[in-house]
């Protein structure tokens, strides 16, 4: 018996400390668990900013494009053939600027943006193609637009597709 009663103190510390330690793992495994529930929430916080940064940054190329936009931009004293390709030019680097965007939009509205920006340089070209070589700027601008607004107002719709798409987003 001398032998058992030696042990008692040991046995005592053992019955009081595996509740403590299953408490404490409980505790520690709880702590972790609600930690990565943090981490998820603000990675999910971060990427829909970056997602809204996205759409802003789209919709600023869009309104950009926009050929009353357009018309106002370089010195008026250019050939109709020289703003064509500086407007080109201009269009073409702030897509590729804006090209990483596409990451955090929607396969479709990346489609119709890229569409959009296809679809004035197009009309660009082809009012061009459309006036005799006498045409001042200010003719050639004039025609520009009013050939955008007899086609659909393609661009005007990707920007609302942009901000149905936001909406659901945010």
């Amino acid at each position: 018996m001398t032998s058992f009663s030696g042990y008692l103190p040991y046995a005592f510390a053992l019955i009081i400390a595996i509740p403590f330690l299953v408490l404490l793992r409980q505790f520690v495994f709880t702590y972790i668990k609600l930690k990565e529930q943090e981490i998820k929430l603000l990675s999910m916080k971060s990427n829909s900013e970056n997602k809204t940064q996205s759409y802003e940054r789209m919709t600023l190329f869009m309104e950009r494009m926009k050929p009353a936009n357009l018309i106002q931009k370089f010195d008026k004293d250019l050939a109709p053939h020289e703003f064509i390709f500086l407007t080109e030019k201009s269009i073409n680097e702030e897509f590729d600027y804006n090209s990483s965007q596409q990451l955090y939009i929607t396969k479709n509205s990346w489609k119709n943006i890229v569409d959009s920006k296809n679809a004035i340089i197009e009309t660009l070209h082809k009012t061009y193609e459309g006036i005799n070589g006498n045409a001042t700027l200010d003719e050639f601008k004039t025609i520009f637009i009013m050939n955008y607004m007899e086609d659909e107002d393609y661009i005007s719709k990707t920007i609302e597709d942009l901000r149905r798409e936001i909406l659901i987003i945010a």
